[in-house]
């Protein structure tokens, strides 16, 4: 099952699976927001 989220930047982050869609999500955020943390339950929460 694919999963997205769309961040507010507008860089769209896929994942095949939750496992995937949290690690890429959070590397987008390292790289692109630094100042934000997300726990998994919350990138989870914003995904489709």
């Amino acid at each position: 099952m694919d999963l997205y989220l769309n961040c507010p930047c507008g860089e769209v982050v896929e994942g095949e699976d939750e496992d995937q869609l949290v690690e890429k999500t959070q590397e987008h955020l390292r790289n692109a927001h630094p100042e934000r943390t997300y726990t998994r339950e919350q990138i989870l929460f914003f995904a489709s």
